[in-house]
């Protein structure tokens, strides 16, 4: 008897309130926007507001999952960030007072930087194959950040995917082989005292190249699809030339000539969305693969790609075909939307929230409301933070 295929059910995807402009940018760095719009492939970034967090935006992207498909047979929440809120609790039961999640479930956070997601994918296929009439809620949230004026300060952005793996998909069932790769580097870390990551970006960028070769490798040693057998590419963006550079590494690799023009069809789709939202780290390949659902022509029946990458490092090569029928679930109007309702500001705002960190003293310390998403972090007090839902309007009152 054949076992059912597992995949992708559901896809959606949140940002932040605010949006930087990268010529605003670059007007301060005193450097020609161009090197940022065509160097780096990037065109602004989200920046999140003073009441926004992984979980504000896990919330707003995972609610229309819920709101479409219902709590019933979801068993297991995994959510991955590598910019999580607390050494201990998952940022995924923060979600359950927020959506209504049930109690008869297991709620796991992830970690290995850029990649966590691509793991909690593969352990909810692993789930669902076990019991197939369980559905699996996937979460990828980040906020990247770096310091002020480094080479990777304007690759910052913010966003969350969340996904619904369930037996039978409407949009994209996963393929049983995969690749992996891993190795111990220090390309990429954020020690738990520090706010800002650490990076060498040219370390990073030829440890990104070797370990999605290695991935591949070991996909196809393992009966994996030929490489011309994919339509898309779906590559890890932290920046959405790297994605370009990767695939012409890829294609090298393996003898062939990389020229633009089938480089340009194999990724072009995918980088849509993460031009304008900037490095959001575990989500980053997820928002490659809604960009590429929603802005290519048809994909039904066709084969696509995924390769994750997370510093560090681990990196994932593995393979999806689109069902038939897929558009009907997709939301491509609302993230369409969730991009341009993104406020912009200026420098000085920016560096403002940049720099402000929440408070550390155990005081109640109610936040300004300025999101206009669905969920807001209203206050920090005993060290607990307190969400609500805009609807709410919960009264809140600072206590000195």
């Amino acid at each position: 008897m054949n076992a059912r295929p597992v995949g992708i059910h559901d896809i959606s995807f949140a940002t932040t309130h605010y949006v930087l402009d990268h010529v605003v940018l670059a007007q301060q760095h005193g450097v020609d926007a161009d090197k940022f719009h065509f160097g780096l492939g990037q065109d602004a970034m989200s920046i999140a507001a003073a009441d926004e967090d992984i979980v504000t935006m896990a919330a707003a992207a995972a609610a229309p999952i819920i709101e479409r498909h219902g709590v019933e047979h979801l068993r297991t929440v995994l959510l991955a960030t590598e910019s999580g809120i607390d050494q201990a609790k998952s940022a995924g039961l923060y979600l359950h007072s927020l959506l209504g999640l049930p109690t008869a479930a297991r709620v796991v956070e992830l970690k290995q930087a850029c990649y966590g997601a691509t793991a909690a994918l593969q352990f909810a296929m692993a789930l669902i194959t076990v019991d197939p009439s369980q559905r699996v809620l996937v979460i990828a949230t980040d906020i990247a950040k770096y310091e002020l004026g480094t080479a990777a300060e304007p690759t910052q952005g913010a966003a969350a995917v969340a996904m619904l793996v369930t037996a039978d998909p409407a949009i994209l069932r996963l393929e049983p082989v995969s690749g992996v790769y891993a190795k111990d580097i220090m390309d990429f870390w954020r020690p738990n005292y520090r706010t800002a990551a650490v990076v060498d970006g040219k370390s990073s960028v030829l440890a990104y190249l070797e370990a999605i070769e290695g991935a591949w490798q070991d996909y196809r040693d393992r009966g994996g699809r030929k490489l011309t057998e994919f339509t898309q590419f779906c590559y890890h963006q932290p920046f959405t030339k790297m994605a370009y550079k990767a695939h012409r590494h890829l294609l090298d690799s393996q003898g062939f000539t990389p020229d633009p023009q089938t480089v340009e069809a194999a990724v072009s789709d995918s980088t849509g969305y993460n031009r304008t939202i900037g490095n959001s780290y575990t989500a980053s390949l997820y928002l490659g693969l809604a960009a590429a659902l929603d802005g290519h022509a048809d994909l039904s029946g066709r084969p696509i790609a995924l390769v994750s990458y997370g510093s560090g490092c681990v990196a994932e090569f593995f393979g999806g075909t689109v069902v038939d029928g897929y558009r009907d679930q997709l939301r491509t109007a609302a993230n369409g939307n969730a991009i341009t309702r993104r406020k912009p500001i200026d420098y000085d705002r920016y560096r403002a929230l940049h720099e402000a960190e929440l408070p550390s003293d155990g005081r109640r310390h109610v936040l300004p409301e300025e999101t206009s998403g669905p969920f807001r972090l209203a206050a920090i007090s005993e060290h607990k933070r307190i969400y609500e839902t805009r609807t709410e309007h919960i009264e809140l009152t600072e206590i000195n």
